[in-house]
């Protein structure tokens, strides 16, 4: 069977959103902070004291480099062009997606400080979960039309 336009452009555009963010975490924490939530919550995420000050930047770098990693591997496995790879692989994003969902639903929002930041982001996991659903249903219509 033929490999799918779909699946190169949606890995794309998740590389390029790991990369971007990962970037950022790594490079501009503070300026992110301050983007995703109100500055009296980024002031408290970015600790109180230099010693918690360093351990959380150290920890949001590893997490953005981690992001980027994935990036990266996200951008090789465009490449793929198994269409069985390729719904595998979707179908475990969407795992991954509504699993995150699920953490921010269940643990997040209650965590004083991120509980008015959670709606948004669990928003965000489910349109990225989406993304992988609606090429799930694209390759079931190819294969059983």
């Amino acid at each position: 069977m033929a490999s799918s336009s779909g699946f190169f452009l949606i890995c794309l555009l998740h590389s390029a959103i790991a990369l971007s963010c990962g970037a950022s975490m790594m490079f501009y924490l503070k300026q992110i902070s301050l983007f995703g939530h109100n500055p009296e919550t980024a002031n408290k995420l970015l600790g109180s004291t230099p010693h918690d000050q360093l351990l959380i930047q150290i920890s949001d770098s590893l997490s953005g480099l981690l992001l980027c990693v994935i990036g990266f591997l996200l951008f090789m496995i465009a490449f793929v062009r198994d269409t069985d790879f390729q719904s595998f692989f979707a179908k475990g994003c969407v795992v991954v997606h509504v699993s995150m969902a699920l953490w921010r639903v269940f643990f997040e929002r209650r965590i004083e400080v991120l509980a008015s930041d959670w709606p948004r982001q669990v928003v965000g996991d489910i349109v990225l979960g989406l993304s992988w659903v609606f090429f799930i249903v694209y390759l079931w219509r190819e294969r059983y039309d």
